[in-house]
Order: C-alpha cells, then sequence, then structure tokens
C-alpha cells in the first residue's frame, strides 16, 4: 500500500505481508531490483511489484526469488510458498464482487486482519454494529438506484464482516461516534431503537469500546468527516488510515500522516466521555424515541 494511493485492486493483507518479507530478503541479500529480475528473466518493474502487492505472487518465481536470496532450507522454502498460495486465494468476500466496489474491498481485507481498528464516525453507526434494518436504510439512502436484491446482498456482506467480532481472538474495536449519529432518524424510530440496543449490548462485549461526542463539547480535530485507523499484528506492516469518499477511497501508511489521524482520535476520545459513560448515554437517547 502506498501513501495516498487510490484504491484500486485488493490485495490480501497477507500478500502486502510476503511482499514486504520478500523485499526484506532482497536488501538483506544486497541485491538490487534488477540483479533480482535477471534471475527470474523479468523487468525490474515485476519484482517492485511483487514487492508491493500490485500483483499475485507466482509459485516459481516466489521459490526463484528466496533461492537467489540464499533461503536453501527446504522447510523454510515450502512453508514460504504455502503462504503464498493462502495468500493467492481470493478473500471470502470475493463472493460479494457483485455489490462490493473494488476500491472498498481492501477494507475488507484490512478489517479482517486487524488486531485493532479505531474510527470516528459523524453520520452513520460503524458497519460493524449496525443491525440489519439500520443497515438497510442506510445502504437504501447511500444507493438510491439499486435493486432490493443488491441491497439484500449488501446487507449480507455486511453481517458477514460483523462474524469477525465473534471470532475467537476478535480485533479490538474502539469507536468514536458523534452524537449526530443517534439524532439523526434512520429507518424510523424502531429502528433507531432497535439499532440503539445492539450499541448498548456492544457495550458489554470486552474488545469493543465505545465512546459518543455530545454536541455540547464543542468543535474537535476531526470536523471533516469519518476515517479509519487499522493497526496489525504483522511486524511488516504500518499502521493504515482509511478514508472515504463518494466515489472511491485513498489509503494513507507514512508516518506522519497516520500520527496526524491518531493524534486526532487521541484528541476526540479525552474530549468525549469515558465508554463507562457510554451506556448511559445511550439508554437515556433510546427513552427518548
Amino acid at each position: 500500500m502506498n501513501d495516498a494511493r487510490p484504491a484500486n485492486a485488493a490485495p490480501t493483507v497477507l500478500r502486502v505481508v510476503l511482499g514486504r518479507r520478500l523485499q526484506d530478503l532482497r536488501e538483506k541479500a544486497g541485491l538490487s531490483y534488477e540483479q533480482a529480475a535477471r534471475a527470474l528473466d523479468v523487468t525490474h518493474a515485476t519484482i517492485r511489484r511483487m514487492e508491493k502487492a500490485e500483483v499475485g505472487l507466482r509459485l516459481p518465481y516466489v521459490e526463484k526469488l528466496l533461492q537467489t536470496y540464499g533461503v536453501t532450507e527446504p522447510f523454510e522454502i515450502e512453508k514460504f510458498l504455502d503462504l503464498t498460495k493462502d495468500a493467492n486465494r481470493p478473500g471470502w468476500w470475493h463472493r460479494f464482487r457483485d455489490v462490493l466496489p473494488e476500491w472498498f474491498s481492501a477494507f475488507v481485507s484490512l478489517e479482517g486482519s486487524a488486531e485493532l481498528i479505531r474510527a470516528y464516525e459523524p453520520h452513520y453507526v460503524p458497519g460493524l454494529l449496525q443491525t440489519d434494518d439500520y443497515a438497510q436504510a442506510v445502504l437504501r439512502a447511500g444507493r438510491p438506484g439499486a435493486t432490493q436484491k443488491e441491497i439484500d446482498r449488501s446487507v449480507a456482506l455486511r453481517r458477514q464482516r460483523q462474524a469477525l467480532l465473534a471470532r475467537e481472538e476478535p480485533p479490538m474495536l474502539w469507536v468514536v461516534m458523534d452524537e449526530t449519529v443517534l439524532r439523526r432518524p434512520i429507518g424510523g424510530p424502531g429502528v433507531m431503537r432497535a439499532q440503539i440496543t445492539r450499541l448498548i449490548e456492544a457495550c458489554d462485549m470486552p474488545q469493543v469500546r465505545l465512546q459518543v461526542l455530545p454536541f455540547a463539547s464543542g468543535p474537535h480535530p476531526a470536523m471533516y468527516g469519518p476515517f479509519h485507523v487499522f493497526r496489525f499484528e504483522h511486524p511488516e506492516l504500518p499502521d493504515v488510515v482509511y478514508v472515504e469518499s463518494l466515489v472511491g477511497a485513498i489509503y494513507l501508511d507514512e508516518r506522519n500522516d497516520v500520527s496526524t489521524f491518531r493524534e486526532a482520535l487521541d484528541r476526540m476520545s479525552a474530549q468525549a466521555p469515558s465508554a463507562n459513560r457510554t451506556q448511559d448515554f445511550l439508554n437515556a437517547r433510546r427513552r427518548e424515541l
């Protein structure tokens, strides 16, 4: 992933990791792109694209590169090749490609591989915490030309994404929501009550930390729009920021850019009431509906 690169091709996170490992092995071997390319009889651009996860990793190429970089232990080569096979398999979200924009498939890959997901949301309940009815209403508003079948498929995709919170080792989800999210009527009072109940239940999940930034707290550093920050257990992967627009998204991983977003989240988290008080806020809002 490159700094401020528009999302297009969506490699799995594992492919990104392996690309960076290949880069590290090449650099430790003291070889240039051109020297590595000669071992495969390809252009140096092919090596660059493999390392940046812009292309799939062909097994014969990977095996030859490992040998060229001095990896000779059969077990190590076999383990790397097994990981390569896994990385080349389409993610589970591939079966939703009929309703999943290419620029968003990278987000789903990052979300499913992160150990920490932090987010600021000023408009809607985050997708990982939405009820089906709330998701239906949100998707209908955002995609007025979509058929009911497409909306249903998109809701099913969202539900599949939510399964990561129930897995054996789920990521930590830390969300700061603006009070606007709870005041904007989505789908009617019944839908909003059920959605707020879902949020109240989520507050009891040990891996979920939810804060609401009230109007009374005044201005804050991220009033321009929503964003996510992903952190991974893989040392090869830096933190990644996701910023979405109406027609696409960008992914940022440069240290200074990511630090700006993390600092904004830290400031908002300190400005908002503590997560321990969130259920009280949500219960009060539910009684108003």
